[in-house]
């Protein structure tokens, strides 16, 4: 006879993958927090590289130097990024094989571990890169001392 899980094993499996579903949803919210932030970035670069060729030389050293800035403020969100969305395929990967076990007589239960551990571990890197960025970009926020005579 085929094996046919029993209710309450998939009720336990749909349990277990709640924990793992909210940290997708928390997941969700960094990206979107991400991509707002990269899109703002990418914004205020163009609008200096279309005002660079007509500055005079302090104002285009200036810009130049912002410029440097969000080119390494993009390398840094874009990181950030790519490990939210590995986090997250870690995490539904977690969830697919909290159902494959309960649906199969295999025991994959360490495998289950390593991927909520590998989940966690990539949405750890990708809140310090965030934190990187947040730093970084409080120093391009400083007002010219020149400014403010």
């Amino acid at each position: 006879m085929p094996y046919a899980p029993a209710l309450p094993t998939i009720a336990e499996a749909i349990q277990a993958s709640l924990s793992p579903v909210f940290m997708l949803t928390g997941i969700g919210a960094l990206l979107n927090v991400l991509t707002g932030r990269l899109a703002r970035v990418i914004d205020r670069a163009r609008v200096l590289e279309e005002r660079h060729p007509a500055l005079q030389r302090d104002d285009r050293t200036r810009a130049a130097a912002e410029l440097r800035r969000l080119a390494r403020r993009m390398k840094v969100i874009n990181a950030s990024l790519f490990l939210a969305v590995a986090s997250a395929v870690a995490t539904c990967t977690v969830v697919a094989m909290l159902f494959i076990g309960a649906l199969t007589r295999y025991h994959i239960g360490q495998w289950v571990a390593f991927s909520f551990i590998l989940a966690m571990s990539l949405l750890i890197a990708a809140f310090v890169a965030f934190m990187v960025e947040v730093r970084l970009s409080i120093h391009a926020i400083r007002v010219r001392d020149e400014l403010l005579r």
